[in-house]
């Protein structure tokens, strides 16, 4: 009897979490399901009920994005750059996080907290020295232009998260690594990165967002069309006087699957590294 009573009071201990979880739920999707009910929907008949099932399904507005063929160059462009980008990034704050973790120097704390401002301050705020770099290096109205500059956005975030996480590494799986002969670099693919994989999901997740959803520096690097990337080509459906609503949400719908897959196949290593720490045994 008492023990029913314990787990009666253990239940109703949970009953505001969970009321608060499924708010919350219900708040995070909302958006989400405006988005996609609305890009069923003809232009006019979105205002008439923009938050409710239609009536008639369209799904002409897919059709025409389809049919374009520029929102495929577009999606493409922006898969390329996403791609580099995230790899470059990750490859790079993994070595740095490595040293970093791996020196013990006064000056190492240093490194790390200058690796760290790169957090705090906007990268915008040098749009203007940033153009001038990308006209000098030749890399103005290409794809590759916006590269060397998410790189530089995501490997503050990288380092700050992958040091904690090499530093909880237990010291003697290096050590008798290297008592077996093996070198720094070694280690570091062999040991380190496998251990890490679910910091990496972490950090690969924090940077495909910015890095997907970016605007700015596409509007101010690229002019041609073959160039654009997919949010910089959705701007072509705004008109002066009207805009065609339906198919800039479709479009937005299918910008939104990339970011969904990749959280979807990382999602496992990414709470596996949230949850780390918490519970020790």
């Amino acid at each position: 009897m008492k023990e029913k009573q314990r787990s009666l009071r253990i239940q109703n201990m949970h009953i505001p979490s969970h009321i608060v979880m499924i708010t919350w739920v219900l708040i995070v999707l909302f958006p989400l399901w405006v988005l996609v009910i609305n890009s069923f929907k003809s232009r006019l008949t979105i205002y008439t009920n923009p938050f409710w099932i239609p009536k008639t399904w369209n799904f002409n507005n897919y059709k025409e994005v389809f049919s374009d063929g520029n929102f495929l160059v577009y999606f493409n462009n922006s898969l390329i750059v996403v791609i580099i980008s995230l790899i470059i990034s990750l490859f790079i704050a993994a070595l740095a996080s490595y040293a970093l973790a791996s020196w013990k120097g006064k000056y190492s704390r240093l490194l790390f907290l200058f690796f760290i401002a790169g957090m705090m301050l906007p990268i915008k705020i040098a749009s203007i020295r940033l153009l001038e770099i990308v006209r000098f290096l030749g890399l103005l109205n290409t794809i590759w232009s916006l590269i060397p500059i998410y790189v530089a956005m995501g490997i503050p975030i990288g380092v700050f998260i992958l040091t904690e996480f090499i530093r909880q590494i237990p010291a003697e799986l290096t050590e008798a690594a290297i008592i077996d002969g093996s070198g720094r670099m070694n280690i570091f693919f062999t040991i380190t990165l496998p251990l890490i994989r679910p910091a990496l999901s972490t950090v690969a997740i924090y940077n495909l967002i910015p890095f997907w959803n970016d605007l700015w520096f596409p509007l101010i690097f690229i002019n041609k069309e073959e160039s654009k990337t997919l949010l910089l080509g959705v701007t072509r459906l705004f008109g002066q006087y009207q805009t065609d609503w339906s198919k800039v949400l479709a479009v937005l719908t299918l910008s939104a699957i990339p970011v969904l897959v990749l959280y979807l196949l990382m999602s496992k290593q990414f709470i596996k590294s949230v949850t780390a720490g918490a519970v020790k045994g």
